[in-house]
C-alpha cells in the first residue's frame, strides 16, 4: 500500500498524518502559469491550496469550525518551552558563570560607561535595556561569580534571555514542519529540544547565547518561509519574509561574529535559488535581475544598514570613559567624556623635560610600564620589569632627559635622530636593553628598568625615529608614529604582545628586536605630555569620525563549565545536556547519511518506488541537506580557530542537528511499512513515537536538577542523591 505525504501546507489548511498511513490516495499537482501576461504568472493556482495527498475534502471546509490540530500543536509547544525556560529563573540568587561578564556590561550601558568586548555590542546593548526597563539601576559590580544579587533587579536581564530561548524550539518547529510537512518530525523536534536539560540552562541565565540562537534560528525560519513563498515573487508576504530574513541576519550578526555562519548557509542557499531561477526559460533577464536586486536590497544592504546602525547607537550610548579606553587609539580616546584626552590641551611638540606616556601602535597595544618588581631568577638580568600594560596607570609615565644629566633652562624640542634617556617617573630607573634573552621571545633582546636617579650606563640611550621622517623633523604628540632604536645594540623597542606569566602580572611582553623592519609593534605615539615650560594647544581636532572609530573597533574586536556552585552546601547548576537527547543526535547523524545515501543510490539507479518513498527521498536531501550545511557551517569552523573550545560552542550547531534528527526519524518512523503490512506498520509507528517521546521524557525527570538547581553532596560523595545519574566519570556535579 502506498502513503502519499503532505507537499504544502502554504495556506494553512490542515492534514492528518495518520488517517492516511496505510491509503492509497489520490495526488493533485499545483498548476503553475506560464503565461507572463497573465495576472496569475509564477503563482500557483487554486488546486495548489489542497493538500497533494488527497486527505482534503468537502467537509474540510468548514475547518474553521474546530481548532487545527497544528494550531493544538503549535500552543502546547509554545507553553511548554516557555514554562519550561521561565521556571525558577530567580534561582539561584547569585552570580552564574558569565554572566559577570555579561551582566556587568549591561550595567555599563545603563551607566553609559565605555568598555571593550570581542562580540559586537547588540546582544549587551539588548541586555542592558532590557535590565533598565524592568527596574535594574546598573549598580550591582558582578564581581565574580557566586555574588550575591541580594536587593539588585536581576530577574529582568535572565527573563529577557529566558523568552527569547523559549522561542527557539517553537522556531524549530515552525523550520521543520516547512521542510518536511510532517507535524511528526517537527514534534519530534520541538521535543528534543524542549527537554533538553543543557538547552534549558544555556538559556536561563544574562548569557548572549540565548540572544545569538534566537537570531540565528529566526534568520533560518524567515529563509525557508521566503524560499515557500517562490510561487508568489514580489508579493507582500514574498517581501516581508526577505526583509525578516535580512533583519535576522543583522542581528546575529550583531550579538557575536559566529553569526557569520548563518550569513553564509543564507548566501548559499540564495546562490543556488538565483541559479535556479536563472535556468527558468519562462522568466526575462529584466525579471532575473529584478530578483537579483531584490535580494541585494534585502540580504545585503539592509543588514549592513542594520549593523552599522547598531554601533552608532553603542557609540552614542557609551559615551564616558571607562575600562576599555586603553584599548584604543589615542584619537578614539578623546571622544570619551572623562578620558584625560577628551577636550583636552598639551604641548603639540616632544621636548626634553616633558613627562609623557607612550602607547604601542600594535592593535589593542598598551602603554609603556614598569613597576618595583623584578624578572626572576633565570629570566635574563635580575633587573626592574618593563612591560606593556593596557589600561592608564601612573606607573605609565616617564620623563624625558638628555643623554647626560644636563638640562637646559628652555626646553628643547626632540627632534629626529636624537638621543634620549627615558626615566621612570615612579622609580627613577631608566629604560635599559642588553643582549640577554627576552622572557618570551627568544631572539630578541631583554628590556629592563636599570640605575636610580638617573644614573646608569650606555645602554640606556635611544635614538629617536620619526616614522617616514628626516633628520631634524619635531616629533608631534598623538600624531607622529615614533620608533626607539636602542643606540648600543641597534634594536628597536618593541611590543610582542605575548602575556607574562604570574610573576610579571600577566602584562603584556616588551622587548628590543633585533629585526628593523617597521611593524605597529615597534611603533609608538606619544599620548600624553606635560610639560609647563611650552605653550598648550587643543587636540579636539584629532577626534576621529565615525567611520574611523568603526573601523577602529572592529580591528580590536577581531583580534582579539560549571555554572555556579563548589559544594554541598552552595545552590549548584550544572549545564550538562540531557543525555539521551544529545546521544540521540549522534546516532541520528550517522542514521542520516545512511538514509540518504540509500535514497540517493537508488532513485541513481531508477529502481521504481512509490510516490511516498520520492517525497521521503526529497526531504532528506532538500530539507536535511540544508540542515546537515548548517550544522557543518555551525560546527567545523570552530576547529580552525585558535581558542579554547568549550561546550557552550556547540550550541548553535546542536539547534541544526535537533532539526536534523527530527527529520530523519520521522522518515525511518514512516518507513515501517517496508517491513510490516497494515494496520501493523502503523501500530510500530506509533510505538516507535512514544518510546522515543517518553524516554525523552523521562531523562528530563531524572536530569532536571541540573538545569534548576541542586543542593546536598556531589554525586562523588557518600549520600548523593545524583550518584546514580553519574553516567559517565568527567560529569561533576
Amino acid at each position: 500500500m502506498e502513503k502519499e505525504e503532505p507537499l504544502s501546507q502554504l495556506t494553512g489548511k490542515t492534514w492528518d498524518d495518520s488517517a492516511v498511513r496505510c491509503r492509497k490516495v489520490p495526488q493533485n499537482i499545483p498548476v503553475v502559469s506560464k503565461d507572463k501576461n497573465s495576472p496569475t504568472h509564477g503563482h500557483v493556482s487554486e488546486d495548489d491550496t489542497q493538500p497533494s495527498n488527497g486527505s482534503y475534502t468537502q467537509d474540510s471546509a468548514s475547518h474553521h469550525h474546530y481548532v487545527s490540530p497544528s494550531k493544538v500543536l503549535l500552543v502546547l509547544v509554545v507553553g511548554l518551552s516557555f514554562s519550561t525556560r521561565l521556571y525558577k529563573i530567580k534561582e539561584p540568587p547569585h552570580v552564574c558563570w558569565d554572566e559577570t561578564h555579561f551582566g556587568k556590561m549591561g550595567s555599563y550601558y545603563i551607566n553609559r560607561t565605555f568598555f571593550f568586548d570581542v562580540h559586537p555590542p547588540l546582544g549587551k546593548m539588548l541586555i542592558g535595556l532590557a535590565g533598565y526597563m524592568t527596574g535594574y539601576n546598573g549598580t550591582f559590580p558582578f564581581i565574580k561569580p557566586g555574588d550575591k544579587y541580594e536587593h539588585h533587579n536581576y530577574w529582568g536581564m535572565r527573563g529577557f534571555c529566558a523568552v527569547l530561548g523559549s522561542f527557539l524550539p517553537v522556531f524549530a518547529y515552525l523550520i521543520v514542519l516547512e521542510l518536511s510537512h510532517s507535524h511528526t518530525a517537527a514534534l519530534i523536534t520541538a521535543t528534543l529540544l524542549i527537554f533538553d536539560t543543557g538547552c534549558i540552562t544555556i538559556t536561563q541565565y544574562i548569557l548572549l547565547d540565548p540572544i545569538l540562537m534566537f537570531f540565528i534560528m529566526a534568520a533560518v525560519l524567515s529563509m525557508v518561509k521566503f524560499k515557500q513563498q517562490r510561487y508568489r515573487p514580489f508579493a507582500a508576504s514574498w517581501w516581508l519574509w526577505l526583509v525578516l530574513t535580512g533583519m535576522s541576519l543583522a542581528g546575529a550578526l550583531g550579538v557575536k561574529f559566529v553569526g557569520l555562519f548563518v550569513i553564509l548557509l543564507v548566501g548559499l542557499n540564495t546562490a543556488a535559488d538565483l541559479w535556479r531561477i536563472l535556468g527558468d526559460l519562462s522568466l526575462s533577464l529584466v525579471d532575473f535581475g529584478k530578483h537579483f536586486l531584490a535580494r541585494v536590497l534585502g540580504l545585503i544592504l539592509l543588514p549592513l544598514f542594520l549593523y552599522v546602525t547598531i554601533f552608532t547607537v553603542h557609540f552614542a550610548v557609551l559615551n564616558k570613559s571607562g575600562p576599555g579606553d586603553g584599548f584604543f587609539s589615542s584619537a578614539f580616546q578623546s571622544r570619551l567624556i572623562g578620558n584625560n584626552l577628551h577636550n583636552a590641551s598639551m604641548p603639540e611638540y616632544l621636548a626634553y623635560g616633558s613627562t609623557i606616556t607612550m602607547k604601542n601602535l600594535r592593535i589593542a597595544g598598551g602603554y609603556l610600564h614598569s613597576h618595583w618588581h623584578l624578572y626572576p631568577e633565570g629570566v635574563g638580568a635580575k633587573q626592574q620589569q618593563i612591560t606593556a600594560y593596557l589600561h592608564k596607570d601612573y606607573n605609565n609615565l616617564w620623563l624625558v632627559h638628555r643623554p647626560n644629566k644636563t638640562q637646559s633652562g628652555s626646553p628643547d624640542l626632540v627632534r629626529h635622530g636624537d638621543l634620549i634617556r627615558l626615566e621612570h617617573k615612579e622609580t627613577t630607573r631608566n629604560l635599559h636593553s642588553h643582549v640577554h634573552e627576552a622572557p618570551l621571545t627568544k631572539k630578541h633582546h631583554q628590556v629592563t628598568g636599570y640605575g636610580i636617579n638617573g644614573t646608569g650606563d650606555a645602554n640606556d640611550l635611544w635614538q629617536v625615529e620619526v616614522c617616514g621622517g628626516h633628520k631634524g623633523d619635531l616629533v608631534k604628540v598623538l600624531r607622529s608614529k615614533v620608533r626607539l632604536r636602542h643606540r648600543a645594540t641597534g634594536c628597536v623597542l618593541f611590543s610582542s604582545g605575548k602575556i607574562l606569566p604570574k610573576w610579571g602580572w600577566e602584562q603584556e611582553e616588551v622587548t628590543c628586536s633585533p629585526y628593523i623592519k617597521e611593524t605597529p609593534s615597534s611603533q609608538w605615539n606619544i599620548e600624553d605630555h606635560f610639560n609647563p615650560k611650552l605653550p598648550n594647544i587643543s587636540i579636539s581636532i584629532l577626534k576621529p569620525n565615525f567611520l574611523e572609530v568603526l573601523v577602529e573597533s572592529h580591528i580590536v574586536m577581531i583580534r582579539g563549565l560549571r555554572f555556579s556552585g563548589v559544594n554541598d552546601t552552595e545552590y549548584r547548576v550544572y549545564l550538562l545536556g540531557n543525555p539521551v537527547v544529545w546521544w540521540t543526535h549522534l546516532f541520528s547523524l550517522a542514521l542520516y547519511l545512511l538514509m540518504v545515501s540509500v535514497a540517493s543510490l537508488a532513485i541513481q539507479r531508477g529502481l521504481p518506488l512509490a510516490a511516498k518513498r520520492v517525497e521521503h527521498a526529497r526531504v532528506l536531501k532538500s530539507g536535511g541537506g540544508l540542515l546537515l550545511l548548517g550544522w557543518l557551517l555551525h560546527y567545523v569552523p570552530f576547529y580552525t580557530m585558535s581558542r579554547i573550545l568549550y561546550y557552550h560552542h556547540y550550541f548553535p550547531a546542536m539547534l541544526f542537528n535537533s532539526m536534523l534528527t527530527g527529520i530523519t526519524l520521522d522518515i525511518l518512523l514512516k518507513s515501517a511499512d517496508l517491513l510490516l503490512r497494515p494496520p501493523y506498520c502503523d501500530w510500530l509507528f506509533r510505538f516507535g513515537l512514544m518510546v522515543l517521546l517518553l524516554a525523552v521524557l523521562y531523562s528530563f525527570y531524572l536530569f532536571h536538577p541540573l538545569s534548576y538547581g541542586m543542593m546536598g553532596p556531589l554525586s562523588h560523595e557518600p549520600g548523593s542523591s545524583m550518584a546514580g545519574l553519574k553516567w559517565l566519570a568527567s560529569w561533576e556535579f
